[in-house]
């Protein structure tokens, strides 16, 4: 692995930590409805000119995977990152972060049903391992609490987002469609702007302020945007597989940046829920002993 090229996955990462505290900094000066579609529209006005001719161009190729986009931008663009807004009204960044680092677990466990994938020791051993790390955090450093007290909205809502982006990742990998990459992210931003839009006719308006606007240009630009770039760059250069290996950093990123941004205070059942959850995960990445008994036949 070539460490030039490191610091496009890592910038990527860091940008992907940055954008969860970012949403944590917009509740309450910017409606759910109002930031999710605004960073679409914004993340569209800013590519067209790059790639709306190209991509015109390109319409018979696009038009038989419509269908596939549409439901790709739902998983990956409006489900994901809407729910983490509205996550963010009752959940701490920190607590988001981590959450979110269940993400390579749960792809690689959507990926044993939706791929046929078979299943590994790690899977298994780390699924159960993590899901413990999950109720530790969660229940707020005793996870029995979780039976008498329930659970934080904020955290469901960010675990349903993180299955909705899991589940994004295992179908754009099922179906492969043959469209260049950044045709096919455009396509989607744009889809995503089409599916937001009656939640934004509809729902809270938010004004455009000296507050809100700066969460506006990181999550439209440096979230959407510049992460892509800096993403596909590091897998071109690196490979998908090396650069995975760095998403395991975001939470460690999030909670320093809730931290020294958000002054958020770093409590023990963070770091042992946190850490546990973050052993599963790589315990389902670096173990890839088939389970026993699973070997095909014939």
């Amino acid at each position: 692995m070539q460490l030039k090229y490191v610091w496009f996955p890592l910038g990527a990462v860091l940008i992907w930590a940055g954008n969860t505290v970012i949403s944590k900094m917009s509740a309450g000066v910017i409606a759910p409805e109002d930031i999710s579609f605004y960073r679409w529209v914004l993340a569209a006005v800013l590519m067209s000119p790059f790639l709306a001719k190209s991509t015109w161009d390109a319409r018979a190729q696009i038009k038989p995977h419509l269908g596939k986009i549409l439901v790709l931008a739902l998983l990956g663009m409006v489900l994901f990152q809407s729910l983490a807004y509205f996550a963010a009204a009752t959940s701490s960044a920190t607590s988001m972060g981590i959450i979110a680092s269940l993400m390579p677990l749960l792809t690689l466990l959507l990926s044993i049903q939706l791929l046929s994938e078979p299943p590994t020791v790690g899977t298994v051993a780390g699924g159960v391992l993590s899901l413990f790390g999950l109720a530790v955090l969660i229940g707020r450093g005793h996870p029995l609490a979780l039976f008498d007290q329930g659970v934080v909205m904020g955290d469901l809502l960010m675990l349903l987002a993180t299955i909705s982006y899991g589940l994004y990742g295992v179908m754009l990998r099922r179906w492969a469609l043959p469209l260049r990459t950044w045709q096919l992210l455009y396509m989607q931003v744009l889809m995503a702007v089409l599916l937001l839009f009656p939640g934004f006719v509809f729902g809270h308006h938010s004004p455009l302020t000296a507050d809100n606007l700066p969460l506006l240009l990181y999550a439209g630009i440096a979230a959407s945007i510049v992460s892509q770039f800096l993403w596909m760059k590091g897998v071109s250069h690196l490979g998908a597989s090396h650069c995975s290996v760095f998403v395991n950093l975001m939470p460690i990123f999030t909670v320093a940046i809730a931290v020294l941004a958000l002054g958020e205070d770093l409590h023990g059942y963070h770091a042992i829920g946190g850490g546990i959850t973050l052993a599963g995960v790589l315990m389902a990445q670096i173990l890839k002993q088939r389970l026993p008994g699973r070997a095909r036949v014939g």
